[in-house]
C-alpha cells in the first residue's frame, strides 16, 4: 500500500460492542435503559471516530526537535548527564489502515543538498490497534513477552505499538484517548522499553526504561512527551538509576524534500510489508520472542537496512531482498531465551572473564 491518509469505515466490531449493550438493556424492564441504547451506540461510534481522527492527525510533514533531560539521581554517586538535544525533518505517512488498525511510518530526511546529499532514513513506526486481545510487552534484555488483555483493559482503548527502524519491536501499551478540554491526548500506563540509541551506543550503566508516554495533538502538529525512569536489572531485582523527561515536538513544516522519502518507500514497500508479516507471524505463534543480541541491535538493523538500500538502488530484486532479510532475521531472533536477569548475569560473567 502506498503512502496515504485515507480513513476506512468503522469495523463491524465497534458496532457489535454497541449492539451487545443494546441486548443487555433488553434484559431489564426499565424503559430508560432501553431508550438510552441508541444514544450509547452513537457515543461509541463518535468516540471511535474521534480517536481515529487524533491518530491520523499525526500524519504530515514536520520540523522535529528531540529534547531529553535527566532530572533526579536515585543512586549514590551518579551525576546527572547533560541534556541530549537534536532535531531534523520528518515525514509521517499511513502505510495501512483497516479501521481498527492504523500503521504510521516515520521517515527522516537528512542532508542539505550541498555539503551532504538529501537522503531518507527509515525511522520508527507506530501501530495503533483498537481493543487488542493481547500485546507483546518488553521484558528487558531484548525480550518481548505476550500478555493477554482483560475486557476491562481493552474496552474502548487503543494499543500503541512502537517498532525499531528495521521493524523489530520496541514497546507497547494500552490506553484510551482523552478528548476533554478540546485537546486530544493519549497517555500510557508505565511500560518498559529498550534503551534509546542515544544511550545504548554510549553507556551500559542501566538496562531498561520504564516510561509513561503522552501523545497530544496541537494546533500546529503534535507532541510526544515522556516521563522516563532508567532502570538497573540485577537478577529478579530492579533499581531506579535516574529520572528523565523527554519532549519530542512535531511542528508542521513543508519546506523539505519529501519526494526522496516517497521514492524510497515506493521502491522498498514490498520488502517492508514482508518484514512486518514475518514479525506478525512470530508474535502469533510464540509467547516469547527475543533477539540474540543484548544491547543496541545495530548489526541486525544495519544489515536489513543495507538490503533495503540495495533494493532501492535496483541492485537486487524484491524477491531476493525478502529472502535475504528473512535469513538475517532468523540469525538474530530466538523464541527460547533465558530470562532477562539470567541473560544479563551471563553477559556480566562473560565480560568479567574476558578482562
Amino acid at each position: 500500500m502506498a503512502f496515504s491518509s485515507f480513513s476506512s469505515p468503522v469495523r463491524a466490531g465497534v458496532f457489535a460492542l454497541a449492539a451487545f449493550g443494546l441486548a443487555a438493556c433488553a434484559n431489564h424492564t426499565a424503559p430508560v435503559a432501553i431508550s438510552s441504547a441508541p444514544a450509547a451506540e452513537a457515543k461509541v461510534a463518535q468516540t471511535f471516530e474521534a480517536d481515529r481522527a487524533a491518530i491520523l492527525a499525526m500524519v504530515g510533514d514536520y520540523k522535529v526537535t528531540f529534547d531529553f533531560r535527566e532530572t533526579v539521581s536515585f543512586k549514590d554517586g551518579y551525576e546527572i548527564k547533560k541534556p541530549k538535544l537534536s532535531g531534523g525533518h520528518e515525514m509521517v505517512r499511513v502505510i495501512e489502515d483497516t479501521g481498527t488498525y492504523i500503521a504510521l511510518q516515520h521517515i527522516l530526511i537528512v542532508g542539505d543538498g550541498e555539503k551532504m546529499p538529501v537522503m531518507p532514513i527509515k525511522h520508527w513506526r507506530q501501530d495503533w490497534i483498537f481493543e487488542p486481545t493481547s500485546i507483546m510487552e518488553y521484558a528487558g534484555a531484548n525480550i518481548w513477552e505476550k500478555r493477554e488483555l482483560t475486557e476491562t483493559e481493552r474496552a474502548g482503548k487503543w494499543a500503541q505499538v512502537v517498532y525499531q527502524v528495521d521493524d523489530a519491536p520496541r514497546y507497547a501499551a494500552v490506553a484510551a484517548w482523552d478528548h476533554s478540554n478540546g485537546s486530544p491526548a493519549w497517555t500510557s500506563p508505565k511500560s518498559w522499553r529498550p534503551l534509546p540509541r542515544r544511550d545504548a551506543t554510549k553507556r551500559d550503566d542501566y538496562h531498561t526504561i520504564s516510561a509513561v508516554n503522552r501523545h497530544a495533538i496541537t494546533p500546529n502538529g503534535w507532541v510526544h512527551e515522556q516521563d522516563n525512569a532508567k532502570i538497573i536489572i540485577d537478577g529478579n531485582n530492579t533499581e531506579v538509576l535516574v529520572h528523565e523527561i523527554g519532549l519530542n515536538t512535531y511542528k508542521k513544516f513543508g519546506d523539505f524534500r519529501t519526494d526522496v522519502g516517497t521514492d524510497y518507500w515506493e521502491k522498498t514497500e514490498g520488502l517492508w510489508t514482508a518484514v512486518r508479516a514475518e514479525w506478525d507471524k512470530l508474535f502469533a505463534e510464540n509467547d516469547t520472542v527475543a533477539l540474540t543480541i543484548l544491547g543496541e541491535p545495530q548489526e541486525m538493523y544495519m544489515a536489513i537496512l543495507g538490503v533495503a538500500a540495495d533494493l532501492q538502488d535496483g541492485k537486487i530484486t524484491e524477491a531476493k531482498s525478502i529472502a535475504d532479510t528473512k535469513e538475517i532475521m532468523a540469525e538474530y531472533i530466538t523464541t527460547k531465551p533465558l530470562s532477562a536477569g539470567d541473560r544479563l548475569a551471563a553477559a556480566r560473567q562473560e565480560e568479567a572473564a574476558s578482562d
